[in-house]
């Protein structure tokens, strides 16, 4: 009995093994790229359903800020939406005391949209910036700035304005760094514009934590990208060899 029993447990699980590889199906993927191509025939059910929705949605996201010469993407180790984005938060990091910051500095994988060419609308930033992220100014001294660098390189790069300067391996270590041309000061304090969930040390810029003070504005990131647009247009940006890969 024993062996009956047995034998018919091992052949139950042989059939049930042949039964879940029999039942196994390939799955293929493909990316579909969100774009107007996608309105040229509108689903009537989807319309009657969003149209309640569409003009209060509209109010938010339609108004035009300006204009944007170049499209911008995001990407490491240097882009264009990174590199104006970095640049933004300086602008306005003069919150506290009417004194700029030394630098700027915001995470690439915090940018989820592109920057259109062209007519750039309310709606096109909020993409950018979905995140409540307030603009903080981080003070630093010298010596964990050179470590906050060796972040940034460990991660292959992240959005730097225009005053750094960075040399970088591919491997991910820092080869040297340079702020308005100069060496980094290890005993001086810097001030860097960012954002107060990076201020916090987090995606991977740990040196943050290491902060002698953290002021932190009123201003969301995205109200800082919407008044510099405003303020600045036609904007635009370029590749400046902000950080370097030898």
């Amino acid at each position: 009995m024993k062996k009956t029993l047995l034998l018919f447990l091992f052949f139950n699980c042989q059939l049930s093994t042949v039964n879940w590889i029999n039942a196994q199906r390939v799955i293929t993927t493909e990316r579909i790229e969100v774009t107007n191509v996608l309105d040229r025939n509108p689903d009537s059910e989807a319309l009657r359903i969003v149209s309640k929705y569409k003009a209060s949605v509209d109010s938010v996201m339609a108004p035009v800020l300006g204009e944007s010469l170049v499209g911008m993407s995001g990407g490491r180790p240097e882009s264009l939406l990174s590199n104006w984005a970095a640049d933004v938060m300086v602008e306005y990091s003069d919150f506290k005391d009417g004194k700029k910051a030394d630098l700027g500095m915001v995470n690439v994988g915090g940018l989820r949209n592109n920057m259109p060419k062209g007519v750039v609308r309310r709606g096109d930033i909020i993409l950018i910036s979905p995140f409540d992220n307030r603009l903080a100014l981080v003070h630093i001294k010298g010596s964990d700035l050179l470590s906050l660098f060796q972040d940034v390189a460990a991660v292959h790069g992240e959005g730097v304005s225009r005053e750094v300067r960075l040399v970088i391996t591919q491997d991910g270590k820092l080869v040297d760094a340079k702020v308005s041309g100069q060496s980094i000061d290890p005993n001086r304090t810097y001030r860097i514009a960012t954002l107060d969930y990076l201020a916090e040390g987090n995606d991977h810029l740990y040196s943050f934590k290491k902060a002698q003070k953290v002021d932190v504005s009123d201003l969301f990131s995205r109200d800082c990208m919407m008044l510099y647009v405003k303020q600045h247009s036609p904007i635009t940006s370029k590749i400046e060899g902000r950080i370097l890969v030898k």
